[in-house]
């Protein structure tokens, strides 16, 4: 005869003839594929940091994993309610994600989370071998990674062929941009949701002494939020910058580059030839916050964007903006003066000149902001995430 305590409770509750009661009514999610919160450069590291708090405030039991060397305690944290794990990852840049996914996977195999949430199509290369551990697999295609610059021949064939096991192999998939979502269906045949990024203002401008630090002019600065990798074209916009030939204005590169690499050093040698530009580095929180605050005009020259969230953090700042003519950046339907064709460097110049020579007021900059901010709210984010999720459960 079986002791009562071995027997679970919804099934004692029927012999009791009671009503049944789950026993277990918190949801857990572990999330893989990125570098790791809080304050790590990058597009779905910021993505992740935003939408796993607001999930954790929704009642989600929220686990992240982390690549070691990019977290603030390589021994893991928790944060605002998100459990942060570090993980191993080796410090090479074609090899990095990959790894680290692979351990992630088998890491998932233990802790057996309601949903395992994979981001960007490298890491979803091991949505096969989740589905082998019977694992609820949840995908965000966050861009098409593999027209990134910085990748060969081969790193692009396993890039595309991650994305291929992401899309076919997954249990629910989610892409930031409508252009994603659309060619996901065409190309693979399957139903894609779309989530777009959101955005987060810091309120009020702390002072934090960084306009001082690096000699900023409140609103005679032209600014750039990204990493130093091709696709961000740094090279572009000082060469743009350096035609106009006004020595009131000053250029702002915020950003660094986590690994070595001819780009990168080419980047920082034409800044440091340039007078005017400024290499910040990276930055984040207050600092960050005040450097958007306070700029004129953001730009965004790259040729490669997800769903750019530094262009989206502008614009809920109420920043004038200028962006490159690719398909990410047209989505968010700017006015047609707010764009610029992709590595034209003459039209750039001339586009940031028009635009610092007629700057908005500030009524205008509060009511562009205040648009943004609720058309690209991570609660609303988080809000759609948080069906899908209940969707893949089978809950609605």
């Amino acid at each position: 005869m079986q002791s009562e305590g071995l027997i679970p409770r919804d099934v004692q509750a029927q012999r009791a003839g009671g009503f049944s009661v789950p026993s277990r009514t918190i949801r857990k999610v572990t999330m893989l594929g990125l570098r790791g919160i809080p304050g790590v450069q990058g597009g779905v590291e910021k993505h992740v940091e935003m939408l796993a708090g607001m999930l954790a405030s929704k009642g989600w039991e929220i686990e992240v994993l982390g690549r070691r060397r990019y977290l603030r305690d390589t021994a893991g944290y928790h944060l605002s309610g998100i459990r942060v794990v570090s993980l191993w990852a080796p410090r090479r840049m074609a090899l990095e994600a990959l790894f680290h996914t692979f351990i992630g996977v088998f890491y998932a195999a233990v802790r057996r989370p309601d949903i395992l949430h994979i981001h960007a199509v490298g890491p979803a290369l091991m949505v096969p071998l989740a589905r082998l551990f019977c694992l609820k697999v949840l995908v965000t295609h966050h861009g098409y990674d593999y027209d990134r610059q910085k990748w060969g021949r081969f790193a692009k064939a396993v890039l595309k062929l991650g994305e291929r096991f992401g899309m076919r192999f997954s249990h629910g998939r989610i892409a930031v941009s409508r252009d994603i979502a659309r060619t996901m269906k065409t190309r693979h045949g399957v139903s894609v949701d779309f989530v777009p990024n959101g955005v987060a203002v810091l309120p009020g401008a702390t002072l934090t002494g960084i306009l001082e630090e690096l000699q900023l002019r409140p609103r005679r600065y032209i600014l750039l939020v990204a990493r130093f990798v091709p696709e961000k074209r740094q090279t572009d916009l000082i060469k743009a910058f350096a035609r106009l030939g006004d020595p009131s204005l000053q250029l702002v590169l915020v950003g660094d580059a986590e690994f070595k690499s001819p780009y990168a050093c080419e980047a920082k040698q034409l800044a440091e030839e340039t007078p005017g530009v400024v290499l910040a580095g990276f930055q984040t929180g207050d600092r960050l916050a005040e450097i958007f605050a306070n700029a004129g005009l953001f730009v965004l020259p790259s040729s490669h964007e997800g769903m750019p969230i530094a262009l989206l953090e502008a614009m809920a700042y109420g920043l004038p903006v200028l962006a490159s003519d690719i398909v990410p950046n047209m989505e968010l339907g700017l006015a047609a003066e707010s764009y610029f064709p992709l590595g034209d460097v003459g039209a750039l110049a001339e586009a940031i000149a028009r635009k610092m020579e007629a700057p908005p007021g500030e009524d205008e900059m509060r009511c562009n902001a205040a648009e943004a901010a609720i058309a690209y709210s991570w609660s609303s984010v988080a809000n759609r995430t948080d069906a899908i999720y209940r969707a893949v459960l089978g809950e609605r």
